[in-house]
């Protein structure tokens, strides 16, 4: 990320409108409002100390990112992320994190490589402890280290979207240690791919890794 687009992107999320955006895009995406549930200006700005203006320039935000419906004269309602929604995510997903993964194989720093081999040994530790909470903030870690060391700033944005959009699920997928203890096991082998400068390796685990995530959620009901 250079400079001067950290400085932007930091400054959209902590003004007024940016602070309200994010919290309604979290608060939707974590389940808290239910899908065609009416979003009303004026309580939620009451509910976040903010005036209307703000709540309605982050509903027409949220409507451009498909979360929300603003029908005319009715108010803003919830869409939410809907199962066509999640199968169409992971198949996109799980290809830009093969691409993902194939260009940190060129543009990794020592400092990233690193820090992803910590995040992969403390994420064992915390599967071997039957530690949820810590495994999901790691799964986490790990994604955001390899969106960093892409190298492209479209491709990490476009990932971090996709993996905020599925937080939900995903805390649930890594609740089954059976499948934490696979995902770690598959972020090692990412890991050591991108290490020996494998990247056609390292493309084929994180397709790979992803549509096995997505396969489970499948296999136990959860899509």
């Amino acid at each position: 990320m250079g400079q001067q687009e950290g400085k932007e992107e930091s400054a959209d999320r902590y003004s007024l409108r940016g602070k309200v955006f994010h919290r309604l895009r979290e608060d939707i995406l974590s389940g808290r409002y239910a899908e065609n549930e009416e979003l009303k200006e004026v309580a939620l700005g009451e509910e976040m100390g903010v005036s209307r203006t703000p709540v309605r320039e982050a509903l027409r935000q949220l409507e451009l990112e498909g979360l929300v419906t603003i029908i005319p004269n009715r108010g803003a309602f919830v869409t939410g992320i809907t199962r066509k929604d999640m199968q169409d995510i992971y198949a996109m997903r799980a290809l830009l994190e093969g691409l993902c993964a194939r260009w940190a194989v060129q543009n990794i720093t020592k400092e990233q490589a690193e820090a992803l081999e910590e995040t992969v040994f403390l994420s064992w530790y915390h599967v071997c402890k039957h530690n949820a909470g810590q495994l999901t903030e790691l799964d986490n870690q790990f994604h955001e280290i390899l969106y960093e060391a892409c190298g492209s700033k479209m491709l990490k944005h476009q990932l971090k979207d996709y993996h905020e959009y599925v937080m939900r699920v995903r805390k649930r997928v890594l609740s089954d240690n059976e499948r934490g203890r696979e995902a770690v096991q598959e972020h090692r082998q990412i890991m050591e791919a991108i290490q020996a400068k494998n990247a056609d390796r390292a493309e084929e685990l994180a397709t790979l890794h992803i549509r096995n995530a997505y396969a489970n959620m499948v296999k136990n009901g959860i899509l």
